[in-house]
């Protein structure tokens, strides 16, 4: 494989609002609306873009709500990089988020955090720190 095996990642969310505030207090960076065809907006879908660079490596994604589509309980969890994921975590209760998982060593990967999002669904934070 040439490349990172995930291309994209999409986290479903009920409250848009909600989960956009929580995602930009834990993360610090704002989210950007993104343009949808009118075929989707005419189904009431909306997506909020996590800040996304061509040029680096990663993965982009969005925050999305779409009428059927039931946040939380999915078996698919992103992790956001972090340079000490302990910052970020402090963030997630104050936010309206809980945490699932402490700051907690994974050997030579670094470490990681696992929180729940104001919608129910789980995501992690990851650092080398």
């Amino acid at each position: 494989m040439e490349h990172n095996p995930v291309g994209w990642f999409e986290i479903y969310v009920q409250d848009l609002p909600r989960a956009r505030k929580f995602y930009e207090a834990v993360l610090q960076h704002k989210l950007e609306r993104l343009g949808t065809p009118a075929s989707m907006q005419a189904s009431g879908m909306e997506l909020w873009a996590f800040p996304m660079f061509r040029d680096r490596w990663g993965a982009a994604g969005a925050l999305v709500k779409m009428p059927g589509v039931p946040s939380g309980g999915n078996s698919v969890l992103v992790y956001f990089s972090c340079a000490d994921c302990a910052v970020e975590a402090a963030r997630v209760v104050p936010a309206g988020g809980r945490i699932e998982r402490e700051k907690t060593s994974i050997g030579e990967y670094g470490h990681i955090a696992l929180a729940l999002d104001t919608e129910g669904n789980m995501f992690g934070l990851h650092s080398m720190q």
